[in-house]
């Protein structure tokens, strides 16, 4: 996953938030259609994205909310990161930090998305979930990514399996957000490849769930003790 540089990203995009284009103000519409292709092809390309951010900074009298929350959101599916922060701190104070008298949509869809993304960062798996489900606001502002909950599964088992050799599966199926055993037996067997043994998941042993023996090794010789022994001598006379 590299949300920063992506293969997918076109020449004519690269040309824009490399150069002098980047600061046009007509630039806007070829990000924003660039963006739309993002939500739908399932990649994401937060340097394009930070740059349609500037303009809007730049030029408020162009700015499209939807454009906004669509940014925050594909910033999130590429947690543990600090996109979704980065992509933040180019909004207005009023949209990013919004005080308690705030009543626009766009500052509620904000705030809103930083505690999903506050959960998913602090590995809150299961009450992200959860709050997903709380509100339908939250459905209307993950709409146009197709595939986000599957994105935000497929990435939790990625840590996991970073992390774990094995977990209990009704731990696993909440963090995955399967309120089904069949489910989520499907997805961890055929979409991660692992195996369920009665309540628990085995995972197979890669480079970073592996154990290793830590050998600390320290190179003293006996010239270091002859320096250290003649420094106390010297101090002493």
């Amino acid at each position: 996953m590299n949300g920063e540089d992506p293969q997918e990203r076109p020449d004519f995009i690269r040309a824009v938030i490399n150069g002098l284009e980047r600061y046009n103000p007509e630039a806007a519409g070829t990000l924003e259609a660039y963006l739309t292709q993002q939500c739908e092809e399932k990649f994401c390309d937060c340097n394009a994205n930070r740059a349609l951010l500037k303009l809007y900074q730049l030029n408020p009298d162009r700015i499209k909310d939807e454009a906004i929350t669509n940014i925050l959101v594909k910033a999130m599916t590429q947690f543990p990161s600090p996109q979704f922060d980065l992509a933040l701190h180019l909004l207005s104070p009023s949209q990013s930090n919004p005080g308690p008298n705030s009543s626009s949509e766009l500052t509620e869809a904000v705030s809103k998305l930083r505690a999903l993304n506050a959960q998913l960062e602090g590995a809150e798996y299961a009450r992200f979930w959860a709050t997903l489900d709380s509100d339908d606001l939250y459905a209307d502002l993950t709409t146009d990514i197709a595939g986000f909950e599957d994105m935000i599964r497929v990435r939790i088992a990625q840590l996991v399996g970073q992390s774990y050799r094995e977990i209990q599966f009704p731990v696993l199926e909440s963090w995955l957000g399967l309120n089904n055993a069949e489910a989520t037996t499907q997805f961890i067997t055929e979409t991660c490849g692992w195996k369920v043994e009665g309540d628990l998941v085995q995972i197979p042993k890669n480079a970073d769930n592996e154990a290793r023996k830590a050998e600390i090794r320290e190179d003293v010789n006996v010239d270091m003790f002859a320096r250290v022994i003649k420094r106390s001598w010297e101090d002493s006379a």
